[in-house]
């Protein structure tokens, strides 16, 4: 082709796809003009659950439970291999009349049935009467036999139905002849209107009292199955008929199916039983735990956050959605209780006083426990990070005091103020000075263990650093204070440093309301930040060398350490904006501020702040920091040329949070990203910051206990990419989205929200400030509109 002819098919070429991007374009603008502000949410008392175990310590004959039923009255039963107990709201007793071990247990009219001592029998309260031997295949050894009441009595067993004719359990051989070789009944159930439908692992069937038994094949759009292998069956509150197997899970409603599998979002298929929840509401039992859908959004409860034992054998619910399960470990219940926003957070406070003080000054972290998930054992630890902690939820104690006016919020926040004061405090004129405003990351009592004999010994200094290159040997790492009652904790980092001025801005504006008060802050911020300015913006510790992490020099950002280049950047323009406002305009600050822009181009590395190839990937630790420094850059920060830096590099940075439904960072970024009227055809927060915001803060646990979990066997997950570092065992639902945070760790916002398996075993009490930071933020900048009604 001749030069001229390409050079005019280009011009061509690239008109055509200017009109289609254009058109692209305008269709793009159009829809983020009908993009609306964000609203806060009107959010009023939703169901919190609590769960509750209970084995031979409290009160059941025996830890083998085989089954669960609910009376007619609200009285629990469970089903043990010492006996069939009664739960009548504060104890349990023990059913007399009934010999020998009680191997399942159902519903009957205003009491429950039950299979125990080679018997079927009724019971009412605690009292059992006979109605017939059970057949020898609901009671062989090894037997799980499968019961319901109401209208009938029914059994099912490994060989076939068995139905009470006449005082006697016969076979039913016209459903004998449909299981034919696979005769084994899992479960019975009937409905309010007589039908009766069973598992089976021939497959699934529907009957009744006068209605032949037909073996049900569902079918939904292109899916057309023959279930095989029928785990469990129930009919809701509406009469719908739900099932489970390997296949997946499916309800019919009249003639019409829906079936379920991890596409849709079930968690997991290996199920055990079903059973009624609710109005709306089903359960399923698994080998793994236990699954409450309510028509829209799944629950996985695995784990002894949630459950005695991951193998259920039963589930029974009340009509207020309390959950029981049987295991071979106990029975145990997931309560429903309504709760408000405010009263979870009075409730977090109150658990913080008790469990997650240290020291005098009441630094917040987490405290160990000596017994798994007793809290009564807690012993408080010190971290690494005591500062940063601590600063977060003192932070949140001034967002509360600002939305509130509540003094107990002022005073929790004057508190953490003089704690954190401290750190820098007690370094001065120590057994090891370090320059003036250096601060300490945490303290211990000398009249305890010393942790330089033991733990951080020039030898372990050494080991450490053949293990990794960046670890600092400094000897003493805990130098003494010089009144000497404290040891005090060396090479602090950035992390503590981001902790520090994100609290006392927040302190300084929210909360310090006198001159006296205000200039308090003063004194710590200033000789901080000028530490950092006169050591030529590093932290220097008593050795005469910089710390580890606390590094925001151009040459090591720019030219050495760069993957820390973006962070670091926008930690130290944090730094000096909150020094600029807290002297009330210095310009040493100013200037400083200044030079590391135009010399060293600090806000350009500011557009980059993360290391990271994409959703999952990077340091979480990172994340919690640049969000804390962004709320601070942002709030301080005028020049419009900066601005609009400093918002592209956080809308780019919070696309790669959105996943995480993060309401620390979510409320973070809608109070900050307050762009000009004519960007937010482009650039607008979506609502769902809010909304899925508020939905995590419902959904943190009440019990802060650190239990291990598992999820990377489930069906809903979709693993993260190779490209990812550090990708293994790490994934997301089907939706893009992190698991939900009842189902996964929750101890502080610097943990990969995508790994799968963890936990501690429950050994570890975290603290509530995971909560209270957001929840306060998001009351005070009006995001939550709490309901009094």
């Amino acid at each position: 082709m001749h030069i001229r002819q390409q050079i005019l098919l280009s011009i061509i070429l690239a008109g055509v796809s200017f009109l289609f991007d254009s058109g692209e374009v305008h269709a793009q603008r159009r829809r983020m003009r009908e993009v609306k502000p964000i609203e806060g949410v009107k959010v009023g008392a939703f169901d919190a659950e609590e769960r509750e175990f209970f084995n031979k310590e409290t009160g059941l004959p025996d830890e083998d439970v085989r089954g669960v039923a609910i009376a007619g009255d609200g009285s629990v039963y469970a089903a043990t291999t010492a006996g069939l107990a009664r739960w009548n709201g504060e104890s349990w007793e023990s059913v007399p009349g009934l010999k020998g071990p009680a191997l399942q247990v159902a519903t009957h009219g205003e009491g429950v049935i039950a299979i125990a001592g080679g018997g079927v029998f009724e019971v009412t309260g605690t009292k059992a009467n006979r109605l017939a031997d059970a057949p020898p295949e609901a009671v062989a050894e090894g037997a799980s036999p499968a019961l319901v009441g109401g209208a009938s009595i029914d059994i099912g067993t490994p060989d076939g139905l068995f139905r009470l004719r006449d005082g006697k359990f016969v076979r039913d051989d016209v459903l004998q002849k449909l299981l034919g070789d696979e005769a084994d009944v899992r479960q019975i159930v009937r409905a309010t209107d007589g039908r009766i439908a069973l598992a089976a692992q021939a497959g699934l069937f529907l009957g009744g009292e006068d209605s032949p038994w037909v073996q049900l094949f569902p079918r939904a759009g292109n899916r057309s199955w023959a279930p095989h292998d029928v785990r469990g069956v129930a009919f809701d509150r509406q009469d719908r008929l739900w099932f489970a197997s390997p296949q997946g899970v499916g309800v019919l409603d009249g003639e019409a199916w829906t079936l379920y599998t991890g596409e849709d979002g079930l968690p997991y298929n290996d199920s055990t039983t079903a059973a009624t929840g609710e109005e709306g509401v089903i359960w399923f039992g698994t080998k793994i735990g236990a699954i409450r859908f309510d028509g829209e959004h799944w629950s996985y409860r695995q784990g002894l956050r949630w459950v005695p034992d991951d193998l259920i054998r039963g589930i029974a619910v009340n009509k207020q959605g309390d959950a029981w399960f049987a295991t071979s470990t106990g029975a145990g219940v997931i309560q429903r209780r309504p709760v408000t926003l405010a009263e979870k957070a009075k409730y977090f406070e109150e658990e913080i006083d008790k469990y997650n003080r240290r020291t005098p000054f009441g630094f917040v972290d987490r405290a160990g426990l000596d017994v798994a998930g007793d809290k009564s054992s807690f012993r408080n630890l010190d971290s690494d990070n005591d500062g940063l902690w601590t600063s977060m939820y003192g932070a949140g104690e001034c967002f509360a005091y600002a939305a509130t006016k509540d003094p107990q919020a002022k005073q929790r926040a004057k508190d953490t103020f003089e704690a954190l004061r401290f750190l820098t405090v007690v370094t001065r004129d120590s057994s090891h000075p370090p320059p003036v405003g250096f601060v300490a990351r945490t303290i211990l009592p000398t009249s305890g263990e010393d942790p330089n004999a033991e733990h951080y010994t020039p030898e372990k200094d050494r080991r450490k650093q053949r293990e990794d290159p960046y670890w600092k040997i400094i000897s003493p790492r805990w130098p003494t204070s010089a009144d000497g009652k404290w040891y005090w904790k060396c090479d602090t980092s950035s992390d503590e440093l981001d902790g520090h001025y994100f609290f006392n801005a927040c302190y300084y504006d929210l909360v310090a309301e006198t001159d006296e008060e205000k200039a308090r802050v003063r004194d710590i911020v200033l000789p901080m930040t000028d530490h950092l300015i006169d050591n030529g913006f590093r932290m220097i510790d008593h050795d005469g060398k910089p710390t580890r992490w606390a590094f925001f020099d151009p040459q090591t950002l720019n030219h050495e350490q760069t993957m820390g280049r973006g962070l670091n950047s926008l930690s130290i323009l944090s730094y000096l904006k909150v020094a600029e406002h807290i002297s009330g305009g210095d310009e040493k600050y100013r200037k400083a501020y200044n030079d590391l822009i135009e010399k060293h181009g600090y806000a350009t590395n500011v557009e980059f702040p993360k290391w990271q190839n994409g959703p999952g990937s990077g340091n979480q630790s990172d994340d919690e920091m640049a969000f804390m420094c962004y709320y601070t850059l942002l709030n301080y920060e005028t020049d419009e040329t900066l601005r609009r830096k400093y918002l592209r590099s956080l809308w780019d940075y919070w696309r790669l949070e959105e996943p995480e439904n993060n309401p620390l960072f979510n409320f973070i970024f809608a109070a900050r990203f307050d762009v000009p009227e004519r960007w937010r055809r482009f650039w607008s927060p979506p609502q769902s910051v809010i909304t899925d915001s508020i939905t995590t803060l419902k959904q943190i646990p009440l019990d802060r206990i650190d239990w291990s979990y598992k999820n990377s066997h489930r069906i809903d997950i979709v693993p993260l990419g190779k490209h990812i570092l550090r990708s293994r065992g790490t994934g997301h639902l089907r939706n893009g989205k992190c698991l939900p945070i009842d189902e996964r760790r929750v101890e502080h916002w610097n943990h990969n929200p995508f790994e799968l398996d963890g936990g501690s075993g429950g050994r570890i009490l975290a603290d509530g400030a995971v909560y209270l930071l957001p929840y306060y933020m998001g009351l005070y900048h009006g995001y939550i509109l709490e309901d009094a009604e």
